[in-house]
């Protein structure tokens, strides 16, 4: 079952797995920035053994920036907190009863190395993130001794079109490479980075080296990143403004 917002993407998606694995696969069209389309997911779900629920559903920044220069703040308050935390919450709230019922289940909640230290100029996402993060914790321990394994996982850079990473390395995979590295840890470890190099990572920059330098370094990367990005964005506004005009 395939969840999100664009049905057109959902068949492309459905086709591509039912000629390539050869299953079959339904799907749900909702936004999950709203909040009154669990009643739709619900019904959609009925009759179905869910046996793995991947929470993946995410937005971010558009570009690092200052809480009150954030554009249209009160929107993207309220549709980062709906994508992030909300449909973590009610989808679990939705798949988990049946899981308990039979002593089986998986339930993957994405993350983000965002979400183990705080990170300015992205405050809202990183705070959404460690949000997950701590449900998907203490979740584990109030059902782990009925058997379901509930995980939380927390990849720094993939290359994916959110992080808008088009060339692949060995600290930023592709989604394939993570997803193959992650799949191993399930069972083994209920709070994953999920790929051995961002598990380097993560040690080094939670054990390694102190909280308010891994602050501080993010505050300057992301300033740079929105000094850059705003640079850019005023230059194309110049340009289209004098081709404009001279048209």
């Amino acid at each position: 079952m395939l969840i999100s917002r664009s049905q057109e993407k959902l068949d492309d998606v459905a086709m591509s797995l039912k000629a390539e694995h050869k299953v079959e696969t339904r799907t749900i069209a909702v936004d999950f920035g709203k909040t009154d389309i669990y009643q739709k997911i619900e019904a959609g779900l009925s009759g179905l053994e869910i046996g793995v629920l991947v929470n993946n559903v995410g937005v971010s920044y558009p570009y690092p920036e200052y809480y009150l220069h954030i554009p249209d703040l009160d929107n993207f308050i309220t549709n980062t907190i709906n994508v992030n935390m909300t449909s973590v919450c009610q989808m679990t709230r939705l798949v988990l009863p049946r899981m308990v019922e039979r002593s089986k289940g998986v339930v993957l909640n994405i993350s983000s190395a965002s979400g183990m230290y705080p990170v300015p100029l992205l405050t809202v996402y990183s705070a959404t993130k460690a949000f997950v993060d701590f449900f998907s914790r203490g979740l584990q321990e109030e059902y782990r001794r009925q058997g379901i394994i509930i995980q939380s996982v927390l990849p720094f850079f993939v290359a994916t079109k959110m992080t808008r990473i088009r060339k692949p390395t060995l600290d930023k995979p592709t989604p394939e490479r993570y997803v193959a590295a992650e799949i191993t840890t399930v069972g083994l470890q209920s709070q994953t980075n999920g790929y051995f190099p961002h598990a380097v990572m993560g040690w080094v920059t939670t054990k390694l080296v102190p909280i308010s330098i891994v602050i501080f370094l993010g505050a300057q990367m992301n300033r740079r990143q929105r000094t850059g990005y705003l640079q850019r964005r005023k230059l194309r506004e110049q340009k289209n403004g004098v081709s404009f005009k001279s048209e």
